[in-house]
């Protein structure tokens, strides 16, 4: 079993229809395996998990008010498929469509609508959930309350969610309205991503290998549902789907390699400025359209940091996080920088007033060193880092990043699984649960 950017442990699935009886006895539950480091596997004792992805029902919709009540394994994917012809849509989607509506809910996840619109957390009503003694309970912010906000963001530790109900977002088409503008440097790439604020979704993809007067160029994107009056009738179609067939060799990832691609990134559009309808998909998860691309990293695999820089750090710190990687030179194909508005209601909930840095980060011999270093930075400013996409931080450093935040989840945790018996990789990585 393997996590997305290539962590693995000798430990097996078991899936089933029946969620409630297949968490029996099970450490962990796991969705479709996009967290990139350890998340979502089981940690060294155990040889099995929980897989949810067979429990995908949609259990009751209300057309009036969009609240939906479905399976902790439903597919993003599939939500997105079912809803986005009735005039219905995630009110919060990430970079993947490949997750399960019980693994957004884990990660508290966050999209290019954070200014605007929070975490998933802030639409979901109420969870179902089998704790750890065996009850199976409902939690919301009325119910059970401490649970619930421990559960947004709590990386499955508090329980195994079952059941998830939240309101969905009514859109006026099934099309994307976008802008994309070519920046020419770091300057100019923030200044346009702050000034894009009323926008409701917004992102920077940013060169991190480009140096002098080029530094920090990049394309900001900006976009809207668009209007019925501005779309097309039908539904997007499908995209062709090509898959990366094996693991790249590990000669055809190095600095020129990504400089190229960066440069051709870069320069993929004509004009410095376009814009136009595009499909949902490919605004909110434009790397799906590519089966298994992770195998472009080679057989080490990658994984990702991302960090969000407080808003009082200013955009100084941003630039100085930015100056580390093009010192190093240890980026992937893919950074990328999205404001983020108020903190998220989850106990660990990942943002911040600030802007987020994400980026990939090829497995190499010093790619601990250059993780260290970009936490060390992070705490310095009073950051923190998100851990769906963590693989190598520190247990001290996590511990200073959440202070007292951490302290608060890990007693709520305690409570209600005093022998810690639902645990992970990364919580014994990090938080010293028992092997």
């Amino acid at each position: 079993m393997r996590g997305w950017g290539g962590v693995s442990v000798p430990a097996d699935e078991r899936l089933g229809e029946d969620l409630a009886a297949l968490t029996d006895g099970a450490v962990l539950t796991r969705g479709l395996g996009r967290s990139y480091g350890d998340a979502s596997l089981p940690p060294p004792s155990a040889r099995w998990v929980a897989g949810s992805k067979l429990a995908d029902r949609l259990l009751e919709f209300d057309p009036t008010t969009g609240v939906l009540r479905a399976e902790a394994g439903l597919s993003l994917e599939t939500m997105c498929r079912v809803f986005l012809r009735r005039g219905w849509f995630t009110p919060v989607s990430p970079g993947t469509w490949f997750v399960t509506l019980g693994g957004m809910v884990a990660s508290d996840i966050h999209g290019k609508n954070h200014h605007v619109d929070g975490t998933i957390g802030k639409h979901v009503l109420s969870l179902k959930m089998r704790v750890a003694s065996g009850d199976v309970v409902t939690c919301s912010r009325t119910e059970h309350p401490d649970l619930f906000f421990a559960t947004l963001g709590g990386m499955g530790l508090t329980g195994h969610i079952l059941e998830v109900t939240l309101r969905l977002a009514r859109i006026p088409s099934r099309w994307i309205w976008r802008q994309s503008h070519q920046m020419r440097d770091f300057d100019e790439l923030i200044t346009g991503l702050e000034r894009s604020a009323e926008w409701p979704q917004t992102v920077c993809w940013i060169d991190t290998l480009a140096t002098g007067a080029s530094f920090g160029r990049g394309v900001l994107m900006r976009g809207r549902w668009a209007e019925a009056t501005e779309a097309p009738p039908n539904l997007p179609k499908p995209p062709f789907q090509p898959t990366v067939p094996f693991d790249a060799p590990a000669w055809t990832l190095n600095d020129l390699t990504i400089k190229a691609f960066n440069l051709l990134y870069y320069h993929k559009q004509i004009w410095p400025r376009v814009q136009g309808i595009v499909s949902p998909r490919s605004w909110f998860a434009p790397l799906d359209v590519i089966n298994e691309w992770r195998r472009a990293y080679g057989a080490p695999g990658f994984t990702q940091h991302q960090c969000v820089i407080p808003r009082e750090a200013g955009t100084a710190a941003v630039r100085a996080f930015c100056d580390i990687l093009a010192r190093r030179g240890g980026s992937g194909f893919l950074c990328v920088i999205k404001d983020c508005g108020p903190e998220g209601e989850g106990t660990l909930s990942f943002p911040r007033p600030g802007m987020s840095v994400a980026l990939d980060l090829p497995m190499r011999s010093d790619t601990q060193d250059l993780v260290d270093q970009l936490n060390a930075f992070v705490i310095e400013v009073g950051g923190r880092i998100y851990l769906t996409k963590d693989a190598l931080s520190r247990p001290e450093h996590v511990r200073v990043m959440e202070g007292e935040r951490l302290e608060r989840f890990l007693a709520v945790r305690r409570a209600w699984d005093p022998e810690l018996k639902i645990r992970s990789a990364l919580s014994v990585r990090l938080f010293g649960d028992p092997p």
